[in-house]
């Protein structure tokens, strides 16, 4: 008969002799590399949904990998997570060590911080990331299949190995019910234990080999695949981003943006004509933007002579004199009070527009002709234009776009103030009598036309009704802002533009606007 073990202070079985304590089956190992909450994996079935492109690849990729999407998942939550953190080797399902050996050459690449940069927090330039790298992750997924096969023997090997210690805690069982009262068990009962135990150890040493094989089998060209994928990806997130920008889109709205309007929405104006002039409209964007930071109310201008008040930027110094004299100062702080201190009056650029910023843009086939850069006159005055509806905007005011090519070839693009714009919408231009005046039109072309006199006379008497100004941009044609010309008869403030590729040319017009 064999002697039953004593335990010591902590539960563990002691003696030379002792007995495998009764085993317990090992926790099942993580299924995904990047460690995530609920609510993150909860983001990532909700982004899988609603993205197509994902379950095609997932799909794709299934076909000749089995935790294909796992990894898809793990590369998602990399980029979408504030702070992403792998799990350490040991805390991984062995089947998804190749995954946790991917998703480290991903999180090391030298730019994986510029594309996480763009993708926290939001998931649909993750779901985009995983996209962008779908080409290196197939190639690195095709090439570790023997890394692969080794972890898929480990899971085997390991799940053999808790088998056999279920079979090593049903023998002890079973040996503790055969016991006599002295403690001692029948020798069949402990050869029985001893026998399953020998095959538990052997079981999990062969599992931890396959483990470590799965980690050491190599993996050609991982790194060199995982920074071409991370650049890859970075560098479109950040186009997508910068003409995002450049159209006045902004992240805030675009966090609000159903997955699939957004998807629309990018592929819409990453095939659009003016896709390329994306870094044209940005810049003019910017420049306008500072002009508004700049831009101030009766500025100062020309010195036209002195008038009374009691603005003391523009106080005349004699007026100062009064302060070095005790007696006078009580005299100075009535005049003050009454502002009727002597102040130098001066004459500059005033902001004078209320009412809608209406941008007429030619569309007519001249305007298609290149420039310098390749940009066109249809580029350069829709940058203009957009400009403009930033400008109105930041006012408070209506803006209407008009594309105009003939009498009868007319769009009309209407954005009120007070109400969201979102990208795309086209709304009837229609003036009524809730209407503001004092509205400023603004005339983007390259071309002239010939108006008759009645033409004339209506058009003026609009303007004096209404209180419009009219601002002209000719675009690539300086005779169409000659003197003489039907542009400078219809137009309050004319300049010329011969230069395409200098967006500051038609830098005051954001002053006076």
């Amino acid at each position: 008969m064999a002697e039953r073990p004593g335990r010591d202070d902590d539960g563990q079985a002691s003696g030379a002799g002792a007995w495998p304590a009764r085993s317990q089956t090992a926790p099942a190992g993580h299924t995904g590399a990047v460690v995530a909450d609920r609510f993150d994996r909860m983001t990532w079935w909700d982004t899988y949904g609603q993205a197509a492109a994902l379950r095609e690849l997932a799909g794709e990729l299934g076909e000749r990998h089995a935790h294909a999407a796992d990894l898809l998942a793990d590369v998602f939550l990399a980029a979408y997570r504030v702070g992403p953190r792998l799990r350490g080797h040991a805390e991984m399902d062995p089947s998804r060590l190749v995954n946790h050996r991917i998703l480290g050459a991903l999180l090391e690449s030298p730019r994986f911080a510029e594309l996480h940069r763009e993708t926290a927090g939001d998931p649909y330039a993750a779901a985009m990331a995983v996209l962008a790298q779908s080409g290196a992750l197939r190639r690195v997924l095709d090439d570790s299949r023997q890394a692969q096969e080794h972890g898929e023997r480990a899971k085997e090997a390991g799940q053999r190995a808790e088998d056999a210690a279920a079979t090593v805690s049903e023998a002890l069982g079973r040996a503790a019910d055969a016991g006599e009262e002295d403690g001692t068990v029948p020798d069949a009962a402990a050869e029985a234990v001893r026998r399953a135990a020998d095959h538990a150890k052997t079981a999990a040493e062969r599992a931890a080999q396959e483990a470590r094989h799965a980690l050491a089998a190599p993996l050609p060209g991982i790194a060199a695949a995982a920074r071409s994928a991370v650049a890859q990806s970075a560098a479109a997130a950040r186009q997508e981003a910068a003409l995002m920008r450049a159209w006045g889109v902004g992240p805030g709205e675009l966090e609000r943006m159903p997955f699939g309007e957004r998807a629309r929405l990018a592929e819409r104006l990453r095939a659009g004509r003016l896709a390329r002039w994306a870094e044209l409209i940005g810049r003019f964007r910017q420049m306008a933007a500072g002009e508004r930071a700049r831009k101030v109310e009766n500025a100062t201008g020309e010195l036209i002579g002195v008038t009374l008040g009691d603005d003391l930027s523009r106080i005349v110094p004699s007026e100062l004199a009064g302060l070095g004299l005790p007696e006078l100062r009580a005299v100075f702080a009535a005049r003050y009070a009454a502002g009727e201190l002597m102040l130098y009056d001066s004459q500059g650029e005033q902001t004078t527009g209320r009412g809608a910023v209406i941008a007429c843009v030619d569309t007519s086939h001249s305007m298609y002709e290149a420039g310098p850069g390749g940009i066109t006159r249809e580029a350069w005055s829709k940058a203009c234009a957009l400009a403009l509806l930033d400008q109105a905007r930041d006012a408070g005011r209506d803006f209407v776009g008009i594309l105009f090519s003939a009498a009868d070839k007319l769009r009309v693009f209407r954005f009120p103030a007070g109400r969201p714009a979102p990208p795309g919408r086209v709304l009837d231009l229609e003036f009524n009598d809730a209407g503001r005046a004092r509205g400023d039109i603004v005339m983007l072309t390259d071309d002239d036309c010939g108006v008759t006199e009645e033409w004339m006379r209506g058009w003026n008497e609009a303007k004096r009704r209404l209180g419009f100004r009219v601002f002209g941009v000719a675009i690539g044609a300086p005779r169409v802002a000659a003197a003489g010309s039907v542009l400078e008869a219809l137009c309050d403030n004319l300049r010329s533009v011969e230069d395409l590729t200098d967006v500051h040319a038609a830098a005051d017009l954001f002053r006076v606007i």
